[in-house]
């Protein structure tokens, strides 16, 4: 009889939830589970962390009482009080108290605003609390090194401002999540809410909850790891072999960014494809299959909508030969996968090497969507903060592409400097840019 990972992953569980010493652990899906594993194997002990950053009117963000909001979060929300890790061989959540640290960043002697945050976020350490707060004073002068979600120029001379990180750990939040962490975080901090306020009864029915919604998740992975989804994987993957080679100690990445006219909402998720297969022709050459990841997917019918990570990560096999793929055969195939996109990623990667595959399991580049129209900015005590972006944060994959849904579409690349070289990468954001602009329907 077949037997997944997954299924075997669910009886180790049991075993473990059932001892003395184990009411406190939680399951882990699919794709909290490539997370624990991919940074149990990382000997750079590298973070996989999901940052906001929103600048808000100088002197406006009361940090005890931003902390205090946190904290209400991670008692309502039993993955933002707990620790991912490996319990007897096991990838599990264990549940802590709702501790939320906020951790004020000044900036040292000729640094700024922006390397401070990276810095303070580079010494992320991977055992603490899933999510984490910073707070960094900018005192608006010019070379902040802020670029905003506004496309507003950094280097311009603005109000002095205070600029809050919303950090969390990606093994306890997906996309769907974000928006639902943002508006929470500012309706306890307007109604002045912390840990307190969550009574006993209320955390141990929100431990249940989250523990049944991740169980349906795993029986739906389990079923989609059926031998015909496995035999399809397989051949799919087989040619599958990243070529860039692992990075050691990551460096600053480098960046590249633009709005692309056109009509946001009617971009095809093939033509982002398509695009990413001509920026790894760029970077890899012609001849080869690089593996591109992307997220995909939702909740279980049944399953209560909480904050946790429920996306798996779907590969897309990036053939860069010089007799490249009609867009058409990319839709057809794409859909294709789509079919058997729940089955999680590390029954993928045992598929392919079953069927011959030398890929490591390792990501070539990684591709994500965001609608901007549906996450709130976020808002403390009836003040709007002004998204941002903070440049130069090391990226797991060699390349990774994010297209942002909102009034226009904005299309942004950033690459790890320790494995490729700028020139080449602007060069591959360029063809990016041109296929895209090319399969897009013009408003």
């Amino acid at each position: 009889m077949h037997r997944s990972i997954t299924g075997s992953y669910l009886d180790r569980y049991q075993r473990l939830a059932g001892g003395g010493d184990g009411a406190d652990l939680l399951p882990v899906t699919g794709a909290q589970r490539r997370f624990v594993l991919v940074r149990a194997m990382d000997p750079t002990g590298r973070p996989d962390t999901v940052p906001l950053f929103f600048a808000f009117p100088s002197g406006s963000v009361d940090a005890g009482r931003l902390r205090d909001a946190a904290e209400h979060l991670a008692a309502r929300h039993p993955v933002l009080r707990a620790r991912a890790g490996v319990f007897r061989g096991t990838p599990v959540l264990r549940t802590t108290s709702p501790s939320v640290p906020l951790e004020e960043v000044r900036p040292a002697p000729g640094e700024g605003v922006r390397d401070a945050l990276r810095r303070a976020l580079g010494a992320w350490h991977p055992d603490g609390p899933p999510l984490r707060l910073f707070l960094a004073r900018d005192t608006g002068v010019r070379d902040t090194g802020l670029r905003d979600a506004d496309a507003r120029d950094a280097g311009e001379a603005h109000p002095a401002e205070d600029v809050v990180a919303v950090v969390l750990d990606h093994a306890a939040c997906d996309g769907q999540s974000l928006a639902r962490i943002v508006a929470d975080l500012g309706e306890a901090y307007l109604s002045r809410l912390g840990a307190s306020d969550v009574p006993a009864d209320e955390q141990a029915a929100g431990l249940a909850e989250y523990r049944e919604a991740v169980l349906l998740q795993l029986e739906a992975e389990h079923r989609a790891s059926s031998p015909d989804a496995l035999a399809y994987w397989g051949e799919r993957l087989r040619p599958v072999g990243e070529r860039a080679p692992r990075s050691g100690r990551p460096l600053p990445t480098g960046a590249a960014e633009l709005d692309v006219a056109g009509d946001p909402s009617g971009v095809p998720f093939a033509t982002l494809l398509d695009a990413c297969r001509s920026a790894a022709r760029v970077l890899y050459g012609a001849g080869h299959v690089p593996p591109i990841g992307y997220p995909w997917g939702g909740r279980p019918a049944g399953a209560s909508p909480v904050v946790g990570c429920f996306l798996n990560t779907v590969v897309f096999p990036a053939g860069t030969d010089e007799a490249r793929p009609a867009p058409e055969l990319t839709a057809t195939q794409w859909w294709d996968d789509l079919d058997r996109a729940d089955t999680p990623f590390d029954e993928v990667v045992h598929a392919a090497r079953t069927a011959g595959s030398r890929w490591s399991g390792a990501l070539d580049g990684l591709l994500t969507v965001d609608d901007a129209r549906r996450r709130p900015a976020l808002r403390l005590g009836g003040v709007t903060g002004r998204e941002t972006y903070v440049d130069g944060r090391p990226v797991r994959a060699p390349f990774a592409v994010s297209v942002v849904q909102g009034p226009t579409l904005r299309l942004r690349m950033v690459w790890d400097r320790a494995v490729l070289d700028d020139d080449l990468a602007q060069d591959a954001f360029a063809a990016l840019a041109g296929e895209l602009r090319a399969g897009l329907p013009v408003g």
